[in-house]
């Protein structure tokens, strides 16, 4: 807890900001928790503590999203897309154990170039297809890039979304997959970084701490959801979105 009480008042009010804007717009538009975090924290602490605050607030709201319409409900989805859940999650939990051995400029750029890129996929329209001939091919590559991608960076939501999108099921069975890989990456994600020390003793308490303002933004995102311009919103969150990752990929860039 010291390691935020130790910061200057401006950091601390960032951190609450970042906090309440990430909950507010997951639980308007039910994604970007993970996105916002880590690239708005990314911009005030160290790669590996912005990753290590994420950690709880994601992993409650990702089982609380997974589970809104009952565990039976869940239980299907994650049984008809088990090959992608079981491989996405190996790969967070072997890619997780990279991050303290990368370079913190690498980790910048880990971070910045994926939010950026996947938030100008999404501002832009671009909708995937996937012939059903090659599901079972793609449906492995994205959820290895996915993993991957989750375990270096803490966010594995981007290439998730698209695949889900490109398969063209239902709103309410998207979501409610996105609620289970997401639910049960953020729960590896977390024993990945008990073993890679990411997440310890000094930085469990600050990702303790951001529960709560991202619970607050949480519910109050879920209150305002039907009164929201979805479309604008989004619009204005991924441009947000982008920026942020565009101020990661310069940190990195100039070391």
């Amino acid at each position: 807890m010291t390691i935020l009480f130790e910061q200057p008042a401006l950091i601390i009010f960032a951190f609450v900001m970042i906090g309440l804007l990430a909950g507010f717009v997951k639980g308007a538009v039910g994604f970007a928790m993970p996105m916002i975090m880590v690239s708005g924290l990314g911009t005030l602490l160290s790669p590996e503590l912005a990753i290590a605050t994420l950690i709880l607030p994601t992993v409650a709201s990702n089982l609380l999203q997974a589970f809104r319409t009952g565990i039976r409900a869940a239980y299907e989805s994650a049984k008809k897309h088990r090959l992608y859940l079981l491989i996405c999650l190996s790969m967070i939990l072997v890619t997780a154990q990279l991050v303290t051995s990368l370079e913190r400029w690498v980790l910048y750029l880990i971070l910045g170039i994926p939010v950026t890129f996947f938030a100008t996929l999404q501002l832009i329209g671009w909708r995937p297809s996937i012939n059903p001939g090659n599901r079972r091919p793609v449906e492995i590559g994205v959820a290895l890039f996915a993993g991957s991608l989750g375990g270096l960076s803490g966010t594995w939501g981007p290439p998730t979304v698209l695949y889900l999108t490109a398969l063209d099921i239902a709103k309410r069975e998207n979501l409610r997959v996105q609620g289970v890989i997401y639910g049960a990456g953020s729960v590896v994600l977390l024993s990945a970084h008990l073993k890679s020390g990411i997440f310890n003793a000094q930085t469990w308490s600050l990702s303790a701490l951001m529960l709560v303002p991202a619970g607050i933004g949480l519910l109050s995102g879920m209150a305002v959801q039907s009164k929201l311009d979805q479309a604008k919103f989004r619009k204005i969150t991924l441009i947000v979105l982008i920026v942020a990752g565009l101020n990661l990929i310069r940190r990195g860039v100039l070391g």
